[in-house]
């Protein structure tokens, strides 16, 4: 199977068996933040992302000589939980059909759903899809894996691995635009008039409760601030998302080291309380690409949470140029704040018989379902702009893009 003369490959069980900055070579190049060396090294030793909790780290990875020129971020799972892509009907089948479903080869970032999973390859190495694709078959039919998946995948990535005998499953998540907006004003304008009296009403109701919204990015953000969004995100999760309480202190603490670089804060405080944030969202910046990834607050205050999680972010993104904004998983009350159900993929492969053979069908059968959510969504948007028909791998989907006609 190996031809690559001069070429190691290698198992590993965590990317710190890795230097930082040979696997940094190969993930700063890329658009998503979250297979950079820092992010998925604090979740692994945070003890967060752990054999404990069900990840157990098995990345493949490519090496000529001494030097890392591929990788691809895996980990072994006996459970579905913090993958973001729910599967547990697929796994309900393989019981009812005698098969098993865990251990599964799962390729994402942990608890991370944000699209831009892909191998890491060095630019001029060829090949290298298909000789981890191997590698791969090879490790699940070896180890009695059932199945491996990569999920939230790089849309031009994909491409290349559909054809190499994966199946694409589509799901969706909401995105918003910078359609060249010049002010906080300007994207308002582009909704129509009874959503924009909304949105503004939610913004005044804040300012009412005496609450005052500001950003921290990178160096301006006091270090023991970690550790509040860390407590905040855990209230969160006791309150609102029992079961999903995924990350540890000690991960949140560990980013202010090496990767706060990389963070916004949208912080909400109170004249009583000083410069502590009585609320805050954590978000991730790369280049012109803004993340939501978790939020809290200690007090219950009417529309905090639209504007610590969503207004406050998309003025800092219009001021900074930056183009897109995840706003992170769920929720379809973002559609009434601008931000359009967008495809995304997963690719799957099952190594088991009779999984292998009925789930190509079924999750045909899924994507054209998916198809009609993501136009009934769209539809519903509640700006002047109408989403126009446009192809995603081959389907007819209805996606948002601005036009001349929708500026007026």
């Amino acid at each position: 199977m190996f031809q690559k003369t001069g070429y190691t490959l290698r198992w590993l069980k965590g990317v710190g068996e890795v230097p930082a900055q040979q696997w940094n070579a190969l993930a700063l190049p890329l658009a998503t933040p979250f297979l950079e060396w820092e992010w998925l090294n604090h979740l692994e030793t945070s003890g967060s992302a752990i054999p404990r909790t069900g990840w157990l780290p098995r990345h493949l990875t490519l090496w000529r000589g001494n030097t890392l020129v591929a990788a691809a971020p895996l980990y072994l799972k006996g459970h579905s939980y913090g993958e973001f892509v729910f599967d547990h009907q697929w796994a309900e089948l393989a019981y009812r059909l005698g098969e098993p479903y865990y251990p599964k080869l799962v390729g994402m970032t942990p608890f991370t759903p944000a699209v831009g999973y892909r191998f890491l390859i060095a630019q001029g190495e060829s090949g290298v899809n298909e000789l981890f694709l191997e590698a791969i078959d090879q490790f699940c039919q070896r180890e009695g894996i059932s199945s491996c998946h990569f999920l939230f995948a790089d849309p031009e990535w994909s491409e290349a691995v559909v054809p190499l005998g994966w199946h694409r499953w589509l799901h969706h998540h909401y995105l918003w635009q910078n359609h060249h907006y010049q002010s906080f004003e300007d994207y308002l304008a582009h909704f129509n008039a009874n959503q924009r009296r909304n949105i503004k009403r939610e913004r005044q109701a804040v300012h009412k409760a005496g609450i005052r919204m500001h950003t921290l990015h990178g160096a301006e953000i006091p270090e023991h601030f970690l550790s509040v969004m860390y407590d905040l995100y855990s209230n969160t999760c006791d309150r609102f998302l029992w079961g999903s309480k995924y990350l540890t202190r000690q991960f949140f603490q560990s980013l202010y080291r090496d990767y706060r670089h990389r963070l916004l804060f949208s912080v909400a405080t109170t004249n009583q309380g000083g410069n502590e944030p009585v609320g805050m969202a954590f978000c991730i910046i790369k280049n012109q690409q803004l993340y939501g990834r978790y939020w809290g607050a200690w007090q219950e205050v009417d529309s905090l949470h639209f504007e610590t999680c969503y207004y406050t972010p998309i003025a800092w993104a219009i001021d900074q140029g930056v183009q897109t904004f995840d706003p992170g998983a769920g929720g379809r009350h973002k559609k009434r704040r601008g931000f359009w159900a967008t495809p995304n993929f997963s690719l799957h492969r099952f190594y088991t018989h009779r999984l292998g053979a009925i789930l190509p069908e079924y999750i045909h059968q899924t994507n054209e379902y998916t198809i009609q959510e993501i136009q009934a969504i769209n539809e519903n948007i509640p700006l002047k702009a109408t989403p126009p028909q446009t192809q995603v791998a081959g389907m007819t989907l209805s996606i948002h893009e601005e036009t001349e006609e929708g500026n007026d």
